[in-house]
């Protein structure tokens, strides 16, 4: 008996190896563009699993003809059962076998990895769960592409998700392309030899027939075709190198990170410099957090500050290069540190705020205890200074482990030839007139950068005296406004502490073009120096300066003067009757005519943006639910169409050849029963055949019937080229109903059940019920048509 017909008999195993490695490497071309915001292939093992099963979805759906529904099922299946171990191995039983929080994460993984990976600053870190992305692009565009490929007869169709592909991977990504030469140049090469090569194997579009030509004249010509076109993709490719080489764009590519603004402002929280006078004052005692494992000499920070507006040394609002270029927390901050790795494990005890202590180049920040997700989720790292902010506020019972890198810093001989970073600072404004002639005059006698640096601490922290203005101390008041700094400065003895020196020496190294910003955080004195454990009070809190070397980074330099450093009688005059201390207002504008007239708020810009991302997520959210809707309408019409598609499959996949013609049979009459003929159960197919060409108008139905009367009953079983020969006419026939119908005579059709139910013991049923209420009310005497209906009835009875 001859086996039964397959699609996949029709496709030869150079097919099968170009279609599947096609795909493969067209996915793979794509998915390349991904390294820029992995920095580096930690995600390719992502990539290669996805491929690999989708490869294999498509093939065996295309060998055992399964349809949509099943394809979609499978890919979903891979999805959850192989997502452990190419996307969240960190989650699994020995990295591949899923968990609960496995799957949970999977599932919601669809709908916010993708938010997660453009909210985060790249380059992204793989344990962070960020390979769902390339995992679940490979794996479904792979089994949709290579579908296609196998099963359709123009290889055209299955370029449009793989082109889709290579556009969603840019979108995703960053602005630096990772190969764009020679990505663009394999995917073109790629599909234009697949589309040459299907061509040139589909026997109806050779340009030669074999059967009119030698055969080896043929294969000749052929193989001369191939090195033809191969030759003009090589040219064309290496035109294409060249005009990209000389022609680059000048502007970066826009990307769908560079519109996405994260939650976050760090302008809605004030500079913590404001408060030093309170924690020295307040909390001089109190134990405020803990630090295990920080090394001799290390500072704990807790914010940089490098604007000043006169008023305030503020965090500003700007590029990456500035303290506020913070991003949500990830692993690997700092990927190219070095130095002593180290990891710190705090617990707070006293200390409120948001602004978090953490030391050194910060590479991952791990949150213990009852509120570690709620930290995790809104803690915000900037890696340029190494500080961190938690949205939620740090308090009581906290605990978290930093793992950061602690940067070793050169001497001042090894720094003696070395120039100041390129780095860029925000201007400040209303800084004190007097300022930029005492600068010069410190620095005179400076030769190199680290002279000019020492100048101005050596200036500071000698030629100055210490004081908080504390009960018992000499009178030094708060705060470090551009009033404040000038009477420090001018003043016949400069009095103060780490806040009015840290700022001063900021102010000078900028009226000098020297990179300089102000720190605020703490270090233990040289009694706690070398402590395992060390316990932070207000007492060690201090503010000092950084400035950046070019090559090395950022130094510390302290221009406070010691604690015992301070006034004594000769030198200060006795305070009598001293006034409380009142905070002076700031001097006005010393140039007002030189300000522009009015100033833009970025506020409203930003707003306006945050407005749209609203609108936009709005937008999604009721799409996202008016799809689950429609769905969910829709799920009983998708019943019924998968319903019949399966019938149909079985029909025409009968063992026996006669079983599918009978099949094709059927096939017609339920459609035509779909389309209103009324088919009296158990009639020959002659007689199905009148009522389907007289209720329908189809009258080559009849020579139809005959046919597959004289198939499935003559001598022999019919041959496959019969079979197809008679699906081929039915499926003509169906084709003609909907054509002679109109659109919701269409659609009833295509949702009728009658079909499905015709036959089956629930339909016998309900015809059963049928006749015996009409022979009930046959039965029931009352007007003379029930009489006369029952005289007949009796009168025809045998």
């Amino acid at each position: 008996m001859t086996a039964p017909a397959t699609a996949s008999a029709t496709l030869t195993p150079r097919r099968w190896i170009l279609d599947l490695g096609a795909t493969a490497l067209l996915v793979a071309t794509s998915m390349v563009g991904f390294w820029p915001t992995f920095a580096g292939p930690s995600f390719l093992p992502a990539v290669i699993g996805g491929i690999l099963l989708g490869l294999a979805i498509a093939a065996v759906a295309t060998w055992r003809r399964w349809g949509i529904l099943i394809v979609a099922g499978l890919t979903v299946a891979a999805y959850f059962v192989f997502g452990a171990a190419f996307a969240l191995p960190q989650t699994a039983i020995l990295g591949f076998i899923p968990t609960l929080e496995t799957l949970q994460k999977l599932a919601l993984g669809t709908v916010t990895a993708w938010k997660q990976m453009l909210t985060t600053v790249a380059p992204v870190a793989a344990a962070d769960g960020h390979l769902i992305v390339p995992f679940l692009l490979a794996l479904v565009v792979t089994a949709l592409t290579a579908s296609l490929a196998l099963r359709l007869s123009q290889v055209a169709w299955a370029l449009l998700p793989a082109g889709v592909l290579l556009m969603l991977v840019i979108a995703l990504g960053t602005p630096e392309p990772a190969f764009p030469l020679v990505q663009g140049l394999v995917f073109a090469v790629v599909s234009m030899s697949w589309l040459a090569l299907r061509q040139l194997w589909a026997p109806q579009n050779m340009a030669v027939s074999v059967s009119e030509v030698d055969p080896s004249r043929a294969a000749h010509m052929r193989t001369r075709r191939l090195l033809a076109g191969v030759a003009v993709l090589a040219v064309a490719g290496g035109a294409g190198v060249a005009t990209a080489a000389v022609a680059t764009p000048a502007q970066p590519r826009h990307v769908f990170r560079d519109v996405i603004i994260p939650p976050f402002d760090i302008r809605d929280y004030p500079s913590p410099l404001q408060a030093f006078r309170k924690n020295v004052r307040d909390e001089a005692e109190e134990t405020l957090f803990t630090v295990q494992g920080l090394p001799k000499g290390a500072r704990i920070r807790t914010a940089v500050m490098d604007q000043f507006d006169g008023m305030v040394y503020n965090v500003t609002d700007g590029g990456p290069t500035s303290s506020s270029a913070f991003a949500p927390l990830r692993s690997n901050m700092a990927p190219e540190a070095e130095g002593v790795p180290v990891t710190l494990k705090f617990e707070i005890d006293e200390y409120r705020g948001v602004w978090m202590p953490t030391a050194g180049e910060l590479s991952e920040i791990r949150f213990d205890g009852d509120r570690a997700e709620d930290l995790r989720r809104g803690t915000f790292v900037n890696t340029v200074t190494g500080t961190a902010v938690a949205t939620p506020k740090l308090t009581a019972g906290d605990e978290y482990a930093v793992d950061a890198v602690m940067p070793s810093e050169p001497d001042d001989e090894q720094l003696a030839e070395v120039a100041f970073g390129k780095v860029s600072m925000p201007k400040p404004s209303n800084v004190p007139e007097e300022l930029t002639s005492l600068a010069a005059e410190t620095v005179a006698g400076a030769e190199t950068p680290i002279e000019q640096v020492r100048a101005l601490e050596t200036f500071l922290s000698e030629g100055g005296f210490f004081s908080h203005g504390l009960e018992g101390e000499v009178l030094s008041r708060a705060g470090h406004t551009a009033e404040r700094i000038s009477t420090l400065v001018g003043a016949d003895q400069m009095i103060g502490d780490d806040e009015q020196y840290a700022v001063a020496m900021a102010l000078l190294a900028g009226q000098l073009d020297i990179p300089a910003r102000v720190v605020m955080g703490y270090y233990p004195d040289d009694e706690q120096a070398g402590e395992a454990v060390f316990t932070a009070t207000g007492d060690n809190v201090h503010a000092w300066v950084e400035v950046n070397f070019e090559g090395v980074g950022w130094m510390t330099f302290n221009p406070t003067p010691p604690e015992d450093q301070v006034p004594n009688d000769q030198n200060t005059k006795p305070r009598v009757d001293p006034k409380p201390q009142v905070l002076q207002p700031p001097p006005p504008p010393q140039e007002p005519v030189d300000l522009p007239p009015t100033l833009p708020d970025d506020r409203e810009s930003e707003d306006e943006s945050l407005n749209l991302a609203g609108i936009i997520g709005a937008i999604l959210l009721i799409g996202g639910i008016s799809l689950a809707v429609i769905a969910v309408l829709a799920s009983p019409f998708i019943v019924i169409g998968a319903w019949k598609a399966a019938k149909r499959r079985s029909r025409r996949a009968a063992a026996r050849t006669s079983d599918r013609i009978s099949g094709g049979w059927d096939e017609l009459t339920d459609r035509a029963v779909d389309y209103g003929a009324r088919l009296a159960p158990g009639g020959t197919r002659i007689e199905e055949a009148a009522v389907v060409a007289s209720a329908l108008t189809v009258p080559q139905v009849t020579a139809l019937a005959e046919r597959a009367d004289s198939e499935v009953f003559g001598p022999a079983e019919p041959s496959p080229q019969d079979v197809e020969s008679f699906w081929h006419e039915v499926d003509e026939i169906v084709g003609g109903l909907g054509k002679e119908a109109g659109f919701w005579k269409r659609v009833k059709a295509r949702l009728s059940v009658r079909s499905l139910v015709g036959g089956t013991a629930v339909s016998n049923g309900l015809q059963n019920l049928k006749e015996a209420a009409a022979a009930r009310v046959r039965r029931e005497p009352g007007t003379i048509k029930n009489s006369t209906t029952t005289s007949s009835s009796e009168s025809e009875t045998p």
